[in-house]
């Protein structure tokens, strides 16, 4: 995968190769293994590359020329899976290669089909195309933003990148944080609602999931190549199931592929075991990986959370994988400058030992292997989590809000403030504006359109922010995540498969569980759904108290935006037993990070 971050238009004068460079090296992460800047004319585009296909060629920015002129440029990050097939249409139509990097098979797409291009990709990709002649930008992501895009405006002109820092590195771009922004740097954290195009920074546009923008001398347009749409179901629960199994098997087949070490990370669960089974090779040896927080997530919580330490040895016992363990104490989990760096990255609110386990285990993992698979997505998909029920499909509001319980969060704000956000209803607004987007088939069923509401909502709103925490800690060390459930094939198919054979044995995803039962040992089989470990050792919510005191001592950037005083009581509830003091001190101690880090002007 690679970075990448450009200009393209009237370019402000004050833009030279200097602020090309500077934004590419924000991105180094990405792309450990090369680095490279094109500039002509009105347009620079820079890259940064970390090699897994043909890992001599496909260098980037690629460029196209004719006649000794350039016609196309790309920067390209992410993985074409049926690149090979696509290269075997293009050569058919005359258009030659000299690597055998799926980089080039996008150059070439390009140049044939233009717009039509991504339609044509299966994968996890974004990309940018600048066509010197009709001075034409294309920014382009996957369908379901595995890879992430950011872009401004700035008159005529238009600076991207994979990330927000790559962006506002760039001097005609200022980091400055309104009301919008701050309802969005909130709410992607607690309760986890990710709004389509937007970000925490004012100014920065997302390029939305499924979508094409093509920025031009006119203005800048938009349109969606792809989103989820509604096709009648025919097949029988039997062939259902076989047609699951098929379509799993063919994403983890081709996800495989690669010119360096493939490893599977392996929890113990339904969708990772089931990712490993399809993985292991007839020949050879299956790598996995697994975190381990020991007793400290020891019994179950109201998350209905399991140890996986059993579960995950048995997978690997059935499998006969080369195993390896990440052991985390609650000193690394508590580290401030560990959840520093995870907010870096991060580049927003993180989810605190969460997200610090997650890029422990990540940076293990890149040791050996630049490329791993891992089972997100399949909850979303296949009704994993305990709000998918008939009886929460009917109410007006997210399905997780209630269930996660962290909108009291905004107690914490200062008065004022949360009056002006106003969250409660902001929720709601983006509650009704995405319900809108979502069509059915005529003669739905009231109780089907509401499951199937459920499930959009949760690909589209919830899904987003498990991705981007994905990217960014496993791009934060170099290395590659795929994720074989988001197969857009299979995400078609079992998105229109009623609801009735989704939970046809009264349980949460019973067509995965039918659809692998012969890989899996019984008790991974019939395991129930445990979420990604949290650490429950009480020394972890003390450090954490330590910590805001601190903060509250040396009056950090957060305190203006807070409740003084609703921070204080906060801390005199940290020793109780419910979730709430944990997750409001992380939010104190994010936020204040967050704000030292970027130092965005604030207009509230």
């Amino acid at each position: 995968m690679v970075g990448y971050a450009g200009f393209a238009g009237h370019v402000p004068e004050n833009t030279e190769d200097t602020s090309l460079k500077e934004m590419t090296e924000t991105l180094a992460c990405r792309g450990p293994d090369a680095s490279a800047l094109w500039a002509e004319g009105t347009a620079g585009l820079g890259h940064t590359r970390l090699a897994v296909v043909d890992l001599t060629g496909g260098r980037q920015p690629m460029v196209l020329t004719r006649g000794g002129r350039t016609v196309l440029t790309v920067v390209f990050t992410g993985e074409i899976y049926n690149h090979t097939r696509l290269r075997s249409e293009l050569t058919a139509l005359g258009h030659r290669f000299t690597t055998r990097s799926d980089s080039e098979v996008v150059l070439h797409a390009i140049d044939a089909w233009g717009e039509r291009a991504p339609a044509r990709m299966e994968g996890m990709f974004a990309y940018a195309a600048w066509e010197p002649g009709p001075r034409r930008l294309t920014l382009v992501r996957d369908r379901f933003g595995i890879k992430p895009l950011y872009y401004a405006r700035i008159d005529a002109a238009v600076v991207f990148g994979s990330e927000p820092k790559a962006v506002l590195a760039h001097p005609a771009v200022t980091a400055r944080l309104d009301l919008d922004g701050l309802r969005e740097l909130l709410l992607s954290a607690h309760p986890m609602i990710k709004t389509p195009g937007r970000c925490a920074f004012a100014g920065l546009e997302e390029v939305v999931p499924g979508t094409v923008v093509t920025v031009t001398p006119q203005g800048v347009h938009a349109h969606r190549y792809w989103s989820l749409s509604p096709v009648e179901h025919r097949d029988d629960l039997p062939t259902t199931v076989v047609r699951v199994r098929q379509l799993l098997q063919e994403a983890v087949t081709g996800q495989l592929v690669a010119d360096v070490p493939v490893s599977v990370l392996l929890s113990g669960g339904l969708d990772s075991s089931a990712i490993a089974a399809l993985a292991h090779p007839s020949d050879g040896t299956l790598h996995t990986l697994s975190v381990d927080l020991g007793n400290q997530t020891s019994g179950r919580d109201a998350m209905g959370r399991d140890p996986d330490g059993p579960y995950a040895e048995l997978m690997v016992r059935h499998l006969g994988s080369s195993h390896r363990r990440v052991h985390l104490g609650v000193d690394v989990l508590s580290d401030p400058d560990r959840r520093a760096q995870v907010g870096r990255l991060r580049d927003g609110l993180t989810l605190g030992d969460f997200d610090i386990s997650l890029l422990h285990l990540y940076r293990t993992v890149r040791e050996d292997f630049p490329v791993t698979l891992a089972g997100d997505g399949a909850d979303e998909l296949f009704g994993g989590y305990r709000w998918f029920t008939t009886q929460a499909a009917a109410a007006e509001s997210f399905p997780w809000d209630g269930v996660l319980d962290r909108a009291d969060l905004t107690r914490l704000l200062d008065p004022s403030l949360a009056a002006a956000l106003d969250l409660p209803a902001h929720r709601a607004e983006l509650h009704r504006a995405a319900c809108a987007e979502i069509e059915h088939l005529p003669g739905t069923t009231p109780a089907e359109a509401a499951l199937r509401r459920y499930s959009y909502l949760n690909l589209t709103r919830f899904l987003p922010c498990l991705l981007d925490r994905a990217d960014r800690l496993s791009m934060g060390v170099g290395l590659e995540v795929r994720v074989p459930f988001l197969n857009h094939h299979l995400v078609e198919y079992v998105f229109n498969t009623p609801w009735d054979m989704k939970t046809f044995d009264g349980r949460e995803k019973s067509l995965l569980r039918a659809a692998v039962t012969d890989l899996l040992p019984e008790p991974v089989r019939t395991r129930r759904k445990s979420p990604y470990p949290m650490v429950r050792d009480p020394a972890y919510r003390a450090a954490l108290t330590t910590q805001v005191e601190c903060l509250l001592a040396e009056a950090g950037p957060a305190i203006d935006l807070l409740d003084g005083a609703a921070v204080r009581s906060l801390l005199l509830e940290a020793t109780g037993a419910d979730r709430f003091p944990r997750e409001g001190l992380e939010l104190v101690l994010d936020l204040d990070l967050w704000l030292r880090a970027h130092r965005p002007s604030l207009q509230l």
